[in-house]
């Protein structure tokens, strides 16, 4: 039986413990207690994309095709939603700092922009948030009006250094006022952070908890990969971003030219569209990280999830 997830998302944007930063020129204190304070969840919400080895989805899944574990013990899955069709909530997250303004940077995250626009379905809702010289504003708040947010991205001038981990932490913020079920972020960077106030690790763990995938679009930052002949990382920026993306159940695409970034957004869009839904409620037990894993039944496939959250056990599990 598939249940629509539209009043259990409500209930979890009502419930989600979020730092209450965010206003432009606010920047997060890694010395606060933001990222010491337990989260208190409520409901989860796993966002799962099932292909192919081949590539193609896996299309008609039901729910007991999927088997659901937190800390390595099942736990029931009480929502299911697969439409297809389902609106989108999507945060552009766009680097304007002073390195975006060369190697045609700032082209490419519009033309990135728009092609998502062009896409979008009835429904979609956009935000444009951007980060540079240390400062964080969100440019148009979430809003299905597409000539709004067509006319900013025209606007767009790049200015100063870059504090990309203290943009990524913002995000659970912005997110809190989508409207629909699926959310989403996109990041668009160079990858370069040469000002933030905490770490790429405090950064994760504070969008892995507020369950928001994010998918970042790295301009000429590399295959975290690729090694030198000395064993040294070739591209300094490459692993903290694919990382984000990895722990938060999005993707990370490093883009060197048209090819790439016409193959990275269009392997996005579907992912935006061909995903399932999992749920299931928290009860009480003590607010700490743990860890998603979800099985597909059949061979050959690949599956994309988000990796954990912070949070109670789920309902039913004691302790914990």
């Amino acid at each position: 039986m598939i249940v629509a997830v539209g009043r259990l998302a409500t209930a979890l944007l009502l419930l989600l413990s979020v730092p209450a930063w965010g206003q432009q020129g606010e920047k997060p204190d890694p010395a606060s207690s933001a990222f010491t304070d337990q989260v208190s969840v409520g409901y989860v919400l796993v966002p799962v994309i099932v292909r192919s080895l081949r590539g193609g989805y896996a299309m008609h899944l039901q729910q007991k095709d999927f088997q659901l574990k937190i800390d390595g013990r099942t736990v029931r899955i009480e929502s299911f939603e697969t439409r297809a069709e389902a609106p989108a909530s999507v945060i552009f997250l766009q680097d304007l700092s002073g390195s975006m303004a060369t190697g045609g940077h700032l082209a490419q995250s519009r033309a990135i922009v728009r092609y998502f626009l062009d896409h979008a379905l009835p429904g979609d809702e956009f935000a444009i948030a951007s980060f540079a010289s240390g400062a964080q504003r969100i440019e148009v708040p979430f809003t299905p009006d597409l000539g709004a947010l067509r006319t900013d991205i025209g606007r767009w001038q790049p200015y100063g250094v870059t504090a990309l981990h203290d943009a990524v932490a913002w995000l659970p913020q912005i997110s809190l006022a989508g409207r629909n079920p699926k959310r989403f972020a996109i990041l668009v960077t160079d990858g370069v952070d040469n000002a933030s106030t905490i770490t790429p690790e405090q950064a994760r763990e504070i969008v892995r908890a507020a369950q928001l995938p994010v998918y970042v679009l790295g301009l000429g930052s590399g295959d975290p990969y690729a090694l030198l002949p000395g064993g040294q990382k070739t591209y300094r920026y490459a692993d903290v971003l694919n990382l984000l993306a990895y722990e938060t159940g999005g993707r990370y695409y490093p883009l060197s030219g048209a090819e790439d970034m016409q193959k990275a957004l269009a392997a996005i869009a579907d992912d935006l569209r061909h995903e399932y839904v999992l749920g299931f409620a928290t009860g009480e037990g003590k607010a700490r990280n743990r860890e998603i894993e979800v099985d597909v039944g059949g061979r050959n496939r690949s599956v994309l999830f988000r990796h954990g959250y912070k949070g109670p056990p789920p309902n039913g599990v004691a302790g914990g």
